[in-house]
Formats: C-alpha cells, sequence, structure tokens
C-alpha cells in the first residue's frame, strides 16, 4: 500500500502529503468513530483524450466498525479557468459540499477538509481545500458512448439509458428557482466566468482552426446572446451543471449516479440538455465526421422526448450560448489534445452557425456542421 501520495500545490508553506495516519485522524473528526485506512491510491487515469483537469481524486478504502468501506477525497490544483487563488479553489469546493446533496441521484458529500502545513484537519487554518464525497461503483456512460462509436451498433439497453437520463433531467428541471436574479448571474457565468465561454477562449493556445480573430468573434456573438437571454428569468429552474457522459457512472441497466455538479444549483435547463446531447454528436463527429446512424438516433430520441415530456420548446430559442460553451471544450487543443482537426474545424463549424440561427433545430445539426 501507497503510505503518501504527494500533492503539488504552488503557494503552500510545504507540499502536501496525504498519509495514512493524516487521513485516518482526518476520517475520524468527520466519523465520529474509529477508522483504519486500508489503501489510498488515485481514483483513475485522465479519460481516453483528454490532457487536463481540474484536480485529483484519491480513493480512500478503509474500516469502520468491521466494515470495508471507500470514500473519494477531491482536491483541486491552481491553474488558469479562474481557478488560480486558494479562495477560488475553496469557494467551489464549498459550494460543492452543499450543493451535491441537494440534488437526486448525486454522489453525496460527507464533509469539507483543509490542508494545513501539520497534516489534514477539518477547518481552520487551513492552506488549500479538499472536498470529501461517498465513492460510488459504477462506469462512465463515456464508456457506452465509445463502444457506440467503435461499433456503430445500438442496443437495446442504449436507448434505455438515454432515455433514463432524459427523463432524470425532465424530473431534476421541474423545480422552479425563486430568485431570478440567479438566471442573470448564471448567463452573465456562462459568457464571462473562467471555466465557461471567456475563459475557455483564453485558455487556447495559438491553432490553425481558432485563431484570434475567430475567438474574438465567437465572444463578442457570445455577449450579445447574454442580453438575449436577460429577460427570460421565468426559465430558472435546478440544474446539474456538468451533465456530460464522464459525470455519469451507470451501475447495471438504467440504474445510475451523478457526479460533480457545477456552477450553481439552478439555471437554464439549456445547459444540461445541450451538454449530454453535444457529446452524441461529438462522438459521432470522431466516428464519421457527420451526425449519422447510432449517434444521430440518440440525438434525435433524446432531443424529442425532453420536448414531448416538458413541452419547453422555448429551450431552442436559447440553446446556442449553451452549445457554444460545450462546444468549446469539447474542440479545444488544452482538453483534448489528440482531436483530429477535421472535427475541430466541424465543431467551429457548428458553434459559428448555432450562433446565427433564432432557433436551434436538432434535425440541422450537419448543416450546422458544414456537412
Amino acid at each position: 500500500m501507497k503510505r503518501a501520495i504527494e500533492l503539488p500545490y504552488r503557494g503552500m508553506s510545504e507540499t502536501p502529503q496525504l498519509e495514512r495516519e493524516t487521513v485516518e485522524r482526518y476520517l475520524r473528526s468527520v466519523l465520529k468513530d474509529a477508522v483504519r485506512v486500508l489503501e489510498l491510491r488515485r481514483l483513475a487515469e485522465p479519460e481516453e483524450g483528454k490532457g487536463f483537469g481540474y484536480g485529483v481524486p484519491i480513493r480512500v478504502d478503509y474500516e469502520l466498525a468491521g466494515r470495508r468501506e471507500s470514500a473519494v477525497l477531491h482536491t483541486m490544483g491552481p491553474g488558469s479557468f479562474g481557478h488560480e487563488h486558494m479562495s477560488d479553489r475553496a469557494r467551489i469546493l464549498l459550494w460543492s459540499h452543499q450543493a451535491f446533496n441537494r440534488l437526486p441521484r448525486h454522489v453525496r458529500s460527507l464533509d469539507v477538509g483543509g490542508f494545513q502545513p501539520g497534516g489534514l484537519i477539518s477547518l481552520g487554518g487551513v492552506e488549500e481545500f479538499c472536498l470529501l464525497t461517498e465513492y460510488a461503483e459504477g462506469q462512465p456512460y463515456a464508456l457506452d458512448l465509445d463502444q457506440v462509436r467503435d461499433t456503430g451498433m445500438l442496443t437495446e439497453l442504449d436507448c434505455v439509458r438515454a432515455g433514463a437520463l432524459c427523463d432524470y433531467l425532465v424530473e431534476v428541471h421541474a423545480e422552479r428557482g425563486s430568485d431570478q436574479r440567479l438566471y442573470i448571474r448564471r448567463n452573465r457565468e456562462l459568457v464571462g466566468d473562467g471555466e465557461c465561454i471567456m475563459g475557455l477562449v483564453d485558455s487556447y493556445p495559438p491553432h490553425p482552426v481558432f485563431t484570434p480573430d475567430i475567438l474574438e468573434q465567437i465572444e463578442h456573438r457570445a455577449v450579445q446572446w447574454r442580453w438575449r437571454l436577460k429577460s427570460r428569468t421565468h426559465r430558472l429552474r435546478r440544474v446539474h451543471g456538468d451533465f456530460h457522459p464522464w459525470n455519469i457512472l451507470f451501475a447495471s441497466g438504467a440504474d445510475f449516479r451523478v457526479l460533480d455538479r457545477s456552477r450553481g444549483e439552478y439555471g437554464d435547463p439549456a445547459d444540461d440538455v445541450t451538454c449530454i446531447t453535444l457529446n452524441y454528436l461529438f462522438f459521432s463527429l470522431q466516428r464519421s465526421g457527420k451526425l449519422e446512424g447510432a449517434f444521430d438516433d440518440l440525438f434525435l430520441r433524446f432531443w424529442g422526448r425532453y420536448l414531448e415530456k416538458t413541452g419547453d420548446r422555448e429551450i431552442l430559442e436559447v440553446a446556442a450560448p449553451f452549445f457554444v460553451f460545450r462546444a468549446l471544450v469539447l474542440a479545444s487543443p488544452v482538453w483534448y489534445p489528440s482531436l483530429e482537426d477535421s472535427v475541430r474545424k466541424k465543431l467551429l463549424a457548428f458553434i459559428l452557425a448555432v450562433l446565427e440561427q433564432e432557433s436551434f433545430d436538432p434535425r440541422q445539426v450537419n448543416t450546422y456542421c458544414g456537412t
């Protein structure tokens, strides 16, 4: 067993070490019982094709009252995307501790902790923060999409799971938010936050597809869209905020849990629906350069089911800037360094096209992509 895992954070008086004894003391303070840590290990390697991540999740296997249990210790290192200061990272983790536990099917947060020079404590005198959550069994939904991409085959289980995810969003979005100012804030952050459109634009290295002129054009159009959405505060709903295939874990059948709710408890439902459905396009572009076959089926099924169950056709009028945010992530040379430029070009065409549409048409995706 590894006795320590090093977490290299800039600006701390010394590099924090996750040692078994340190974690045992911390867990005793949280769980109020004797705990014996059995193993510490990094939870997973980075997802296939991804070149960047916000933090280092550590799986903690421990013994409590004779039972073997598991938890996950989440940390967040300094970097771009609005995470430069300790206070930036603290804000995210403190918010996560409460918000995770208020969303159905979300992995629960158990505590927020902090590092100090002497080790790990529950709170007080901290130099960095961490988040302790449940450990959830399951495989990322992205693995299902990998399989569809590689085989071109759509199984009955694929359809059932997509339907379950759609119905989950219908349930989540049924709850209205009461503070309309949060709608304005969420859309302001969609454009200007370090994790969203402007932060992504700033993170792009010199690239022949996404030139500075193109990125500036996208940013200007996104600001115009913020003003188009600003008055639609009646759309404020409970949201997940980062509903992509790596944040969804399927155990068996249609049984799933969700991870890493982000950027606010309330917003526009378009945020979640565009996030998951754009990934059907993303995987399909990798397979064949267009939205077709199994992924076209999943894409249209999802949108049709959601529109039928919610009656929210207005979502088509506000989807564009949310699609732009998600497409900038998927096309990013930072997040996906090995992605073929042919896919980036089609994502760029999609971005520019949807920004010009009065209303998004799910049946025109290939036209938007220039195919």
